[in-house]
């Protein structure tokens, strides 16, 4: 059984209200939902939040709706605490966390994503971009060379990590969990390259603007 799981935690720093917040006249979180059920890779679509107003959302659209406990939907809760809450009450054999502040990713996209999780075997999935330009960690270089100017169109892309859709296999993210290990990363880990724009991600208010002249490009 493969479940959809749609984060949405009320609180925000940085940008007030984000899942609430429209995108081409509708709620981020309402886009999410119909992405999700539009695609047909699920058996069963949740909404995760401690927050009612999310409730009443999920039940207009005709799914789920999982009671985030208060505790894990403060700023210091973790993506692992809720995860592993919401399998300890929804078994299944894979959960794909879908980002409701990851517009642009696409209906065929989820699908894809799906499919490609499900044939590979993975434990877990990893939507990324490919950046291929130079890039450093703390100024030492990862995927060049400062003895020698390479051609960009050479170097090895490096893979950042969008979370716009994460898979995971359930069994292998408990244990891991369980037994006091990082569950998000347990086992045979993929990554899934996704364009620029469903690799953009909305946290601020500038970045719902640009999510806002980029939502033309979609197909």
């Amino acid at each position: 059984m493969n479940l959809a799981m749609i984060p949405a935690r009320m609180g925000s720093q940085r940008l007030s209200q984000k899942n609430l917040r429209e995108l081409g006249g509708i709620p981020l979180i309402t886009r999410a939902i119909r992405r999700c059920v539009a695609a047909r890779v699920f058996d069963e679509i949740w909404v995760n939040s401690e927050h009612p107003a999310f409730r009443d959302i999920a039940r207009q659209e005709g799914v789920g709706f999982h009671p985030r406990p208060p505790a894990l939907a403060d700023n210091t809760a973790t993506s692992e605490q809720f995860v592993y809450e919401f399998l300890k009450g929804h078994p299944c054999q894979r959960v794909f966390q879908v980002h409701s502040i990851a517009p642009l990713l696409t209906v065929a996209q989820v699908a894809d994503f799906v499919k490609a999780m499900t044939d590979a075997e993975y434990d877990v999935l990893l939507s990324c971009t490919l950046e291929q330009i130079e890039c450093a960690i703390e100024g030492r270089p990862i995927n060049f060379s400062f003895d020698r100017k390479t051609n960009s169109q050479e170097l090895t892309p490096v893979q950042r990590v969008s979370w716009s859709i994460t898979g995971w296999r359930a069994s292998t993210y408990v244990a891991a969990f369980d037994a006091g290990r990082t569950a998000t990363f347990a086992g045979h880990v993929g990554f899934y390259a996704v364009d620029r724009l469903a690799g953009h991600v909305i946290k601020t208010e500038d970045d719902l603007r640009i999510a806002e002249a980029l939502l033309p490009l979609l197909p």
